[in-house]
């Protein structure tokens, strides 16, 4: 079985003269692509485009070189999708959820049944299947969401913000789960959250104002600023006006007072270098 692409070509969405995705060009293959951008950076835009939610204004999307508006249907049934918002019905049964999915997604009964029973072991809901969602928490909501968007078995997985209003330990599930399904399959991931993708992911798309700025590794990213950390030891009063100075920086509490960090291409009178290695939260600073 050859290697599964997905390709970007010059695509482009605008909502007359605002353009949301400006000449968007890369290709995917098998692995964790975190992509990283504020709001309005046009995340969210790529995804309803590959789902064909929303009409491109130009420009190509290809799997495994072939158009997915002539594929339609063929390609839909190869993405797995996993909206931020959660639509769910509170009188079901996480099961009777699940099995109304796969329906929708076409998936037959005993295949669907397979599934089910998988992945809600997998993420540890068996227990909880014949439970109303009504009665679900926040985290279980999501880990159920993310079975959803398995049935199938989709070769294209989307994730908007799947951690989002998570707690530290449900955002780690999340993210391991992800890790663990990634496989030969393309798992495009769509966060604020920065370490949830820090770890895991193959490569960083970071998007501003709609267009992909950068892709590379995030070893290669956090590399490409470890000479652009500064910090500076104040008071509170010296805090204040630090912050209208640089209201990016990061602060935190060190043995010498309070530590004020900022992420610069030069080092700004009364501040040092930091010897400690950045971060991907240095990355997304220093971009956006």
């Amino acid at each position: 079985m050859s290697e599964i692409t997905l390709e970007f070509k010059n695509l482009t969405k605008r909502y007359g003269e605002k353009s949301a995705l400006l000449d968007f060009t890369t290709v995917l293959k098998p692995g964790i692509y975190g992509l990283l951008g504020p709001n309005g950076a046009g995340k969210s835009t790529l995804m309803n485009l590959l789902t064909d939610n929303i009409k491109r204004t130009s420009g190509e999307i290809l799997y495994n070189g072939e158009e997915i508006l002539k594929l339609a249907s063929r390609f839909r049934e190869k993405i797995g999708y996993m909206p931020q918002q959660q639509g769910m019905y509170d009188n079901f049964s996480g099961e009777r959820f699940l099995y109304y999915v796969a329906g929708l997604k076409g998936v037959k009964r005993r295949a669907a049944r397979e599934q089910i029973d998988k992945y809600l072991n997998m993420v540890g809901l068996t227990k909880d299947k014949g439970r109303k969602l009504g009665g679900y928490s926040g985290g279980m909501r999501q880990r159920l969401m993310f079975v959803a968007a398995m049935l199938g078995e989709p070769e294209i997985l989307i994730l908007d913000e799947p951690t989002a209003g998570l707690d530290p330990e449900e955002r780690i599930k999340i993210r391991n789960y992800v890790s663990e399904l990634s496989g030969e399959r393309i798992v495009i991931l769509a966060t604020h959250v920065v370490s949830d993708i820090e770890c895991i992911a193959s490569e960083i798309l970071l998007l501003k104002k709609g267009k992909l700025i950068c892709k590379d590794t995030p070893a290669s990213l956090v590399h490409s600023v470890s000479d652009k950390i500064y910090v500076k030891y104040c008071d509170h009063t010296e805090l204040k006006e630090l912050m209208k100075q640089y209201p990016r920086g990061n602060i935190s509490q060190g043995e010498d007072g309070i530590r004020f960090r900022i992420v610069k291409d030069e080092c700004p009178e009364g501040f040092e270098a930091e010897g400690q290695m950045p971060n991907l939260e240095d990355v997304y600073l220093y971009w956006f």
